[in-house]
């Protein structure tokens, strides 16, 4: 059924909620699984160019340590997990990943809002889920 499953990890609990339930799916399917984390933020204030430097580096250190911990939970099922760490707004690289990469199923965390939030802004799982072509799975 799933022969290519993207898991989005941003290291956030619910996202490594996520990244467990795809590491189970990949198993009972055979499926090669992918994890793509993306780095969207950038300092809030007028910031030096040094500044806006050192954060990229602490995002990068940042993503790669998710991507570390995210392969020691793939490895301990014999699960092999291919990370990706990219730059971008989180839902548009997300959604743009998984169809150049051709997805059979993206597996996401859910992060509750406040209803006033979810009516104000959309939550990234419902923007996601408004755009991507492959199956989605939410994991609560």
């Amino acid at each position: 059924m799933f022969h290519r499953i993207l898991v989005a990890n941003d290291g956030s609990d619910c996202a490594v909620k996520a990244l467990r339930v795809a590491v189970d799916l990949a198993q009972k399917y055979r499926a090669e699984l992918h994890q793509l984390s993306v780095e969207e933020h950038l300092p809030h204030y007028a910031a030096t160019v040094g500044e806006v430097l050192e954060k990229q580096l602490e995002e990068e250190r940042y993503f790669e340590r998710v991507a570390e911990e995210s392969k020691q939970i793939a490895d301990q099922a014999d699960i092999k997990l291919m990370c990706y760490i990219l730059p971008g707004h989180e839902v548009e690289t997300i959604v743009r990943f998984a169809e150049e990469h051709k997805f059979d199923l993206l597996v996401i965390g859910h992060v509750g809002h406040s209803k006033i939030w979810r009516f104000r802004m959309g939550s990234t799982a419902s923007r996601i889920a408004d755009s991507v072509k492959c199956s989605l799975l939410v994991v609560q």
